[in-house]
């Protein structure tokens, strides 16, 4: 592995920062429920180990093993998420709601990236989502385009990274997707160019302008 940090690790790193912003809304919210936050954090730390605070990359990551150590956060983070998701639904089912309008608040916020570019196709748009999304590292090529137009962009989902988070907290990896549905809509729907996004089948989606 080279010793040397290139623009895709730093782009991984950025989706991996994402991934925890999303966490910290969460957390802020639950203390706002009153939730039993300050514990679950406390677990999910000795768990699963600690967030990275948002410190630069090359002040933390081991040069010695790029790939190996971003795709420790990712798993980081992915499992911390999937704790805490699950420890607050089973509080109370309802708080799904509370936590899908976060979700869509958090995809909004995203689009604010590109609130000074107006992206012409959907693959421009799909490229865009990609520099959130996390589906692992890139070379476990999770989506597979599958047709691309100037009026359509449709991709499949060869397998799923997340199911085992969930169910090792004895979560429902549903809820992973409906969450991250809820974020994609809300992000699509938030850029600029009439864009639209659709779920076709439970592994299938699209964007169409």
């Amino acid at each position: 592995m080279s010793l040397f940090l290139g623009k895709i690790h730093y782009w991984l790193y950025d989706k991996i920062l994402w991934f925890e912003d999303v966490e910290i809304e969460i957390a802020r919210w639950a203390k706002e429920e009153n939730l039993p936050i300050e514990k679950w954090t406390m677990d999910i730390d000795q768990k699963y180990g600690e967030l990275t605070g948002g410190r630069p990359l090359e002040d933390i990551i081991d040069t010695s093993n790029i790939h190996g150590w971003l795709q420790g956060k990712i798993l980081v983070v992915e499992g911390r998420q999937a704790y805490l998701v699950t420890q607050i639904l089973n509080e109370n089912a309802q708080y799904k709601d509370s936590l899908i309008k976060l979700f869509q608040t958090q995809g909004k916020a995203g689009a604010l990236k590109y609130s000074e570019v107006e992206l012409s196709t959907p693959e421009e748009v799909y490229n865009a989502l990609n520099d959130f999304i996390l589906e692992g590292m890139p070379c476990d090529r999770v989506n597979e385009v599958i047709h691309s137009d100037d009026e359509e962009i449709r991709w499949k989902r060869t397998t799923c990274l997340h199911s085992e988070h969930w169910s090792s907290v004895g979560g429902d990896v549903a809820i992973f997707y409906e969450l991250r549905e809820a974020w994609i809509q809300a992000f699509v729907s938030a850029l600029k160019g009439s864009f639209t996004y659709e779920k076709v089948s439970d592994d299938t989606q699209r964007i169409i302008h």
